[in-house]
């Protein structure tokens, strides 16, 4: 198929376009560059533009024969998302609206939908299943739902099929270190720990060390990028078998702590992480782990690369590879 990949150029959708390349499909990527990297496009073109430019995006549709969408593009920080919530539902509500009339006037009926398990916010289950209350605490969350609602309405009206696959802590890199986790305001703490034990920052942050779990830390659902590549390209699969719209979690079933996390970090680098406890942030919950039977059973997908040891070493890999090719150009440049 000829797919759209929409924010292609981002973390999770640059390794879903090497996936779909794989899969004997042709990506398509549409991303403005404000988060994304044009040196993530390695598998098919890219076409600079922002998705709530609906013209453009019928441009696109028309011009490549696209077949289906796997929606990234949008807004992903969820501190940000408080602080601007009017900007986070502008992009991430009324990208996807544009988006979706451009598919609609070009008859293009399946998309898969990168939503997030922040659309069930506080949990009254440990192993969150889809059929867990979604009730979010901040916009970020918030605006995947509306997204979720839209679709889910389009899909009851027999306009497009989807599936909305609610991701939980995407992580690792691409173990051919083609690709890897490059944010300009980093978040997430694996590349967090790493760049600490590199001594690329002076310490890590330990938001919360109360908690009632083994370790008093938070404990989440880590799994591998790659992973969650695959699980898009299942997804495609699955709708054009005939497949019923349906939101399904991406996980893996288990969970790590922050202190684990690190404990990984420092035995994989064989370097100490420096580390330091602060305060809780207000909204984390002690445990946030999916349940991964629906997309076992519907997607056919089962996580193959998600250890906790895979994902960091393969982060490792990736980030040591990459400052190395930065020095280099410096040095190049100097020279």
């Amino acid at each position: 198929m000829n797919v759209l990949v929409t924010g292609g150029a981002g973390y999770i959708g640059s390794h879903t376009a090497k996936a779909l390349a794989r899969g004997g499909h042709r990506p398509i990527v549409i991303d403005d560059l404000s988060t994304g990297h044009a040196h993530n496009v390695k598998w098919g073109p890219l076409i600079r533009a922002n998705i709530s430019d609906t013209m453009a995006v019928r441009r696109v549709l028309e011009e490549y024969k696209i077949e289906a969408v796997v929606h990234f593009a949008g807004s992903a920080l969820v501190g940000e998302s408080a602080a601007r919530p009017l900007a986070y539902f502008q992009n991430n509500v009324g990208g996807t609206l544009s988006l979706l009339d451009a598919m609609m006037e070009v008859g293009v009926k399946n998309i898969v939908f990168s939503s997030t398990c922040a659309t069930y916010g506080l949990p009254d289950q440990a192993l969150i299943t889809e059929d867990q209350r979604q009730k979010p605490i901040n916009p970020y969350g918030d605006s995947k739902l509306a997204v979720e609602r839209v679709i889910e309405w389009m899909g009851l009206a027999r306009q497009i099929r989807w599936v909305a696959l609610r991701y939980f802590n995407a992580a690792g890199a691409d173990p051919d270190c083609e690709l890897g986790e490059e944010h300009e305001h980093e978040t997430h703490i694996i590349p967090l720990a790493i760049g600490a034990a590199l001594k690329q920052r002076q310490h890590l942050q330990i938001f919360g060390t109360d908690y009632p779990t083994p370790d008093g830390t938070a404990i989440r659902d880590y799994i591998h990028v790659a992973d969650l590549a695959s699980a898009h390209v299942c997804a495609l699969r699955y709708l054009h078998r005939g497949g019923e719209s349906q939101a399904v979690n991406l996980g893996t079933g288990s969970g790590a702590s922050v202190l684990e996390v690190i404990a990984m970090v420092q035995s994989v680098g064989g370097y100490p992480v420096p580390a330091v406890a602060a305060p809780r942030r207000i909204g984390d919950p002690p445990v946030l782990v999916a349940s991964p039977e629906r997309a076992r059973r519907f997607l056919q997908w089962e996580p193959s690369c998600s250890t906790l040891e895979t994902i960091v070493e393969t982060a490792w890999r990736w980030h040591c590879g990459a400052q190395a090719d930065l020095q280099t150009s410096a040095s190049e440049i100097a020279s």
